[in-house]
């Protein structure tokens, strides 16, 4: 994927120097060459120029892994490690920062090689509390060799995702449909995540998109349409307006990010749009979150904020849909009841009207927006993207700022189902455990709008990790509860 970073991580080991440094240069090595055998060697650079015992070797290793060009960072206790300095470390890195420790080797090595890493993380813990420094700590930060090399390779996505968003600038063009207050979205928190918010007026758009009517690449950018949809074209005849308007967009990125690495936009889709554009941007939304550039609906906000965390963490296609309708009783008694283990309450469809990538679809036809031609001509609602969602796993999520300032989130693991959805739009038969639980005392009782970003995978125990990373306090993160788990808010007597 494009438009999300690329992350190094340098691995600096630290040692205290009561214990044998060779302990923590032999466990470093182990851990090393343990990530080169499983995963790719080009996600890390090892700190050679020191064990870090003091404050000067700190500032010895600091300057190394960023003439490395490393953008994330492993601090490892090879042993106990020194409190202050392993903490500084991290305090002066300018990226994200993992801590984590080697468990003992042998039985029969007890002596001269025993670490106490176990007790060092308490420490380590406690002084990255007092000096008000985030750091992302594994749910068992101690292991052997093979293991810190998962816990490593885990950090990856998150490290992704907070890089990505210290450099993301949102462009929005607005305002947000009338009736769309639920898509509210405060900026403050924007800026206290690190992010740049660029809000332009649709009319601005509009300018761009005319100055483009005649643009030279058009033709290109058709074909390319064309080979992707390829028996999925029924309206041939507007692809030269949707390439003109995909053009506009890549443009506006390229000339107006400055100095941000990346980019998220929350377009706007109606209630004029059509009218005036003479088409809707379903296609070429769909086609710039394929490629990394997640785009939303109806100007939502805090919605391309959530796909392009999804995008960093999962390095693949997001979406973003309604929480949109139930699933009849007679369709889930034919097709689902006795061969998926989920209730009818269980299920739902999620739905927009057609932003969903073609890599996400299980067929698909690019034609007219049927909500919009019941009150529009038909010709001016053409460029949407209609077909049933790929089956597979899937994370149901959200980030949201609520409108007095608190950073809210949810996450909801769950699959597609391979069900025919017999219905229109980009949509599928979404089955997630609990979810009339989760929908009533996450969805309902904490005021989430009717988006959510949608990631291909189960990717939620990453974006779990983000979302604390970020700030994100730990009770406002919802998740789909298990039988047995109620939620504060829960009848106990239902």
């Amino acid at each position: 994927m494009k438009n999300i970073p690329k992350v190094k991580v340098g691995i600096v080991a630290v040692s205290r120097d009561c214990f044998p440094e060779s302990l923590s240069v032999n466990r470093r090595k182990a851990l090393v060459e343990a990530y080169k055998a499983r995963y790719d060697e080009k996600n890390i650079y090892e700190c050679p120029v020191c064990i870090v015992e003091s404050e000067h070797h700190m500032l010895q290793a600091l300057e190394d892994v960023q003439a490395a060009g490393c953008n994330a960072l492993a601090v490892y206790l090879g042993n106990f490690g020194p409190e202050i300095s392993e903490t500084l470390l991290a305090k002066y890195f300018d990226g994200p920062v993992m801590f984590f420790a080697a468990a003992e080797e042998r039985g029969d090595n007890l002596i001269q090689g025993r670490g106490d890493a176990y007790c060092g993380m308490l420490n380590a813990s406690y002084n990255l509390k007092l000096r008000n420094i985030r750091a992302y700590i594994p749910e068992y930060p101690v292991g052997t060799a093979q293991e810190c090399a998962d816990m490593l390779e885990e950090f990856i996505p998150i490290a992704r995702a907070v890089i990505g968003l210290s450099n993301l600038k949102i462009i929005s063009f607005g305002p947000r449909p009338l009736n769309f207050l639920a898509c509210n979205a405060p900026i403050k928190q924007l800026y206290n995540l690190g992010v740049e918010i660029e809000e332009n007026s649709e009319l601005d758009l509009f300018e761009a998109f005319h100055q483009h009517e005649n643009d030279a690449r058009i033709p290109e950018v058709v074909k390319d349409m064309e080979a992707e949809l390829g028996g999925g074209n029924k309206k041939p005849e507007i692809l030269a307006k949707l390439a003109q308007y995909e053009l506009t967009l890549l443009d506006w990125v390229e000339a107006h990010k400055g100095s941000r690495s990346y980019v998220a936009i929350a377009g706007k889709c109606w209630p004029a749009f059509q009218t005036q554009f003479g088409f809707v941007p379903c296609y070429v939304n769909s086609r710039l979150t394929s490629q990394g550039i997640p785009v939303s609906c109806e100007v939502d906000i805090y919605g391309a904020l959530s796909e392009f965390i999804g995008t960093c963490v999962s390095d693949d296609i997001v979406t973003l849909l309604d929480i949109n309708n139930t699933v009849p009783a007679d369709l889930y008694q034919e097709d689902i009841e006795n061969a998926y283990p989920y209730t009818q309450k269980e299920i739902f469809m999620g739905f927009h009207c057609g932003n969903t990538s073609t890599k996400k679809l299980s067929f698909c036809e690019m034609k007219y927006q049927l909500i919009m031609a019941r009150s529009l001509p038909e010709e001016v609602t053409q460029g949407t993207l209609e077909g049933d969602i790929l089956p597979g796993e899937i994370t149901f999520f959200r980030l949201q700022s609520t409108a007095d300032n608190i950073l809210r989130a949810y996450i909801a693991q769950g699959e597609v189902l391979p069900v025919a959805t017999r219905s229109f739009g980009g949509i599928g038969i979404f089955a997630i455990p609990e979810m009339n639980r989760f929908y009533r005392h996450v969805l309902i009782e904490k005021n989430f709008p009717h988006h959510g970003a949608v990631a291909f995978g189960h990717v939620g125990k990453a974006i779990y990790e983000v979302f604390k990373y970020i700030g994100v306090a730990v009770d406002e993160i919802g998740f789909n509860q298990p039988k047995g788990m109620l939620y504060r808010t829960e009848n106990p007597f239902v």
